[in-house]
C-alpha cells in the first residue's frame, strides 16, 4: 500500500501486546457465562442459595482443560455428600428394611450411569468444559477461523441425540475436540462427575440444604423430611430399655450422652444376638428381645463417617493433588481404622454378642495391636475383625440420629475418637502399591510369581537392582495378603539400603519454553498408539530389563507436558528419553516411550514391525 495512504497511530506497543489476551479473555468470559446460565436454570425460584459462577465453573471443568482448577476435587466431595443424602433418605423412608436392601437402593440411587442419565436429561454434557482452550482457533464475530475442523459426524442439528448411533467405545475418538459446527465427544464418566461435582459445589457454597436443593433439581430422591426424623426419635423413645452400667461408661468413652439410651442400646448389639440376648446386670439377669438394628445404624453411621472426613481433609489440604486427597481418604475411610479406633478407645469391650468365634478373633486383634508400636507397620495378615469396625460405624450412626442429623454436632464429638486424622507425609500405601510406586520412580522392575500350595498362596516378588537381585516371599491364604507380605519384606529390605518412598512431588511450571508443535492437539500415528503399553510388554520379556513409567512431568508454557523414562538394563547401561512437549499427560508419556522403543530398536534389543 502507498505510504501516503497511511496513517500513523501512536499506540503503545504494551497495550498492543495486550490485545493478545483478547482471545483468552473473551474464552474466560464466556465460561463464566455459560456457569451462570447453568446456576440461573439451578436457582430458578429460589433466592436463598448464594454460589458463586467461578464455583460452578470449577465444578463443569475437566482436566483436559489444562486449567488451574478443575471438577476433581469438588467430585470427591459431591460423592460423599451424594452419599449421605441418599443414606439418610433410604434410612428413614424403609424402617423395615435390612441393611443389605438399602446398601442396594443406595448402590442403583449413585451409580454412574443413574448420574449420567439424570445429568444428560438436564442437558449438561453442553456446559462442560473438556478441551484446552486454543487461541488460534478462536475467531472474533463475523469471522473467519483459520484452522477449520469441518463437521463429520453426520448430524445436522447443533445439538446431538441421545442415541446408540453416536455411542462408541472406539479408543482412536479424540474426547473433548469440537468441529466447526460444536459437535465433540464426551466421556459418559464425565457427565457423572460433573453432576458429583456440582454437588459438591452447592455444599461447599450453601451447605446440607443447597445440595438437597441441587439433587432435587437433578431429581434425585434423597429429602430429609424434620418431621420424619422427629417420629423415629420419639418412637425410639417408648422402647423398653433397661438401665445399663455400660451405657454409661460407653458414654463417657465416646463423649456424648444420649436423649434416646436405646440407639446406643441398639448400635451395640451384634447381629449374632438378632434373635434374643441377655444383658448381665448386677444383681439381676434380665431378658430382652428387640430387633437387630445394628447394620441398619452401621449403614448409616458408613456414610456419615465418609462425608465428615472428606470435609476435614478437602478443608485442610488444599494443596494436594485428587488422587492424594483419594488416597487419604481411603486410608482414613476403612474398616482396619475404625477398627483401630474402636480398640484403641476399648470401645470393643462393650460389644454385646454371643460368637466364640468373634471373640476368639477380637481378642487375637486385640493382642496384636498393643505388641505393635507407632514406628512399625501391622502384620498386613493380621486385620482387625468387620465386627469393630461396625461398631464404630453403628455409634456414629446412633449419634446422628439422636442429634437430629446435625452435621457439625456429630463431627465435634467423632474428631476426637478419629484423631490423629492421617496427613501426607504421615499417609501409609498398601506395601504392595508402595513397592510399585517406589520400584516406578527408580525405574526397576518387579517379576511377580504366585503359586497354591494346597489352601495357601505362596506369592515371590524379584526385584532386580543395579547389581543385585532381591526376592521376598509371603504365605497366605489370601493372594492379595500373600503379595501384601512379600512386598512388605522388600519394602524393608530397600529401606536398610537407604532407599525409601519419595514424597510425590507437583507438576512444576516452566514458563520459559514454549509449544514446538504446530497444533495444541495430541496426535500420535496409528502404530505410535499406546506406545507405553508396548514398551512395558518389551521390557516383560527380557528377565533382567527393568521398565520405568514416565517420570516427574512438568508443566510447560501454560499446557505443555514432558515426560522422561528412565530403563535401568542390569550388566548393560542405563537408558533416558524424554519425549516431546505435549498438551495433556498421557501423550507426554507416550511420546516418552515411543522414543525409549526407537532407541531399544537402534541398540538392537528389540525389533518394531510395521502394521497396518
Amino acid at each position: 500500500m502507498p505510504p501516503e495512504l497511511l496513517l500513523v497511530l501512536d499506540v503503545p506497543v504494551s497495550v498492543l501486546k495486550s490485545l493478545y489476551l483478547l482471545p483468552s479473555l473473551m474464552h474466560r468470559l464466556e465460561s463464566l457465562m455459560l456457569a451462570n446460565q447453568l446456576r440461573e436454570e439451578i436457582n430458578f425460584c429460589s433466592s436463598n442459595i448464594d454460589i458463586p459462577s467461578s464455583m460452578i465453573l470449577e465444578a463443569l471443568t475437566t482436566l483436559r482443560c489444562c486449567e488451574s482448577f478443575s471438577m476433581e476435587r469438588l467430585e470427591l466431595l459431591g460423592d460423599s455428600v451424594l452419599k449421605y443424602a441418599v443414606s439418610c433418605h433410604l434410612f428413614l423412608r424403609y424402617p423395615n428394611k435390612h441393611e443389605g436392601q438399602l446398601s442396594a437402593r443406595r448402590s442403583l440411587a449413585v451409580c454412574n450411569s443413574t448420574l449420567h442419565k439424570l445429568g444428560t436429561d438436564h442437558k449438561i454434557q453442553g456446559y462442560i468444559r473438556d478441551s484446552a482452550f486454543d487461541p488460534r482457533r478462536w475467531v472474533a464475530p463475523g469471522q473467519r477461523v483459520l484452522r477449520p475442523v469441518p463437521c463429520k459426524c453426520g448430524v445436522d442439528s447443533l445439538e446431538v441425540p441421545l442415541d446408540k448411533k453416536f455411542q462408541t467405545e472406539d479408543p482412536k475418538v479424540k474426547v473433548g475436540k469440537s468441529c466447526d459446527r460444536g459437535h465433540r465427544w464426551l466421556c459418559s464418566k464425565t457427565i457423572s462427575d460433573c453432576v458429583e461435582a456440582l454437588i459438591g459445589a452447592y455444599y461447599l457454597s450453601g451447605g446440607l440444604v443447597a445440595a438437597l436443593h441441587v439433587m432435587k433439581w437433578l431429581g434425585i430422591d434423597a429429602e430429609l423430611d424434620p418431621l420424619v426424623v422427629a417420629e423415629v426419635i420419639n418412637q425410639a423413645s417408648l422402647r423398653t430399655y433397661v438401665p445399663n452400667y455400660e451405657i454409661h461408661m460407653i458414654e463417657s468413652k465416646v463423649g456424648y450422652n444420649f436423649s434416646v439410651k436405646f440407639f446406643l442400646q441398639e448400635a451395640l448389639t451384634h447381629e449374632s444376638l438378632h434373635e434374643s440376648y441377655c444383658y448381665q446386670i448386677p444383681c439381676e439377669l434380665t431378658f430382652l428381645r428387640i430387633e437387630n438394628f445394628l447394620q441398619r445404624l452401621e449403614f448409616l453411621g458408613d456414610s456419615v463417617l465418609d462425608l465428615l472426613i472428606t470435609q476435614y481433609l478437602y478443608n485442610h489440604h488444599t494443596d494436594i493433588d485428587p488422587g492424594e486427597l483419594t488416597d487419604l481418604r481411603s486410608a482414613s475411610v476403612n474398616n482396619e481404622n475404625f477398627a483401630q479406633v474402636a480398640v484403641s478407645h476399648d470401645l470393643h469391650k462393650h460389644l454385646q454378642h454371643c460368637s466364640t468365634l468373634l471373640s476368639n478373633q477380637i481378642s487375637e486383634y486385640v493382642q496384636s495391636f498393643t505388641e505393635s508400636d507407632n514406628t512399625t507397620r501391622l502384620d498386613p495378615s493380621i486385620k482387625g475383625p468387620k465386627a469393630l469396625g461396625d461398631l464404630v460405624e453403628s455409634i456414629v450412626g446412633a449419634i446422628l440420629i439422636d442429634t437430629n442429623l446435625n452435621l457439625d454436632k456429630v463431627w465435634r464429638i467423632v474428631e476426637p475418637l478419629l484423631s490423629p486424622i492421617v496427613t501426607p507425609d504421615k499417609l501409609e500405601l498398601p506395601p504392595f502399591r508402595e513397592l510399585n510406586e517406589l520400584c516406578d520412580s527408580l525405574g526397576y522392575f518387579i517379576k511377580e510369581k504366585c503359586k497354591n500350595k494346597g489352601e495357601v498362596v505362596h506369592a515371590e516378588l524379584l526385584l532386580q537392582l543395579d547389581h543385585d537381585l532381591l526376592v521376598g516371599e509371603g504365605f497366605d491364604r489370601s493372594r492379595k495378603v500373600a503379595k501384601g507380605k512379600a512386598a512388605s519384606c522388600l519394602l524393608k529390605d530397600l529401606e536398610n539400603r537407604g532407599i525409601s518412598r519419595k514424597k510425590r512431588k507437583h507438576d512444576c511450571v516452566d514458563s520459559s519454553q514454549t509449544m514446538e508443535d504446530d497444533s495444541l492437539e495430541p496426535t500420535i500415528p496409528k502404530r505410535q498408539r499406546r506406545a507405553e503399553i508396548q514398551l512395558l510388554d518389551e521390557s516383560k520379556k527380557a528377565c533382567s530389563a527393568t521398565p520405568a513409567t514416565p517420570g516427574p512431568e512438568r508443566k510447560k508454557g501454560f499446557i505443555s507436558f514432558v515426560s522422561k523414562i528412565i530403563l535401568n538394563v542390569p550388566g548393560y547401561d542405563i537408558i533416558e528419553c524424554t519425549g516431546d512437549a505435549k498438551a495433556d499427560k498421557k501423550s507426554s508419556s507416550d511420546s516418552a516411550a515411543l522414543f525409549m522403543l526407537y532407541e531399544l530398536e537402534q541398540r538392537g534389543k528389540l525389533i518394531i514391525e510395521e502394521t497396518l
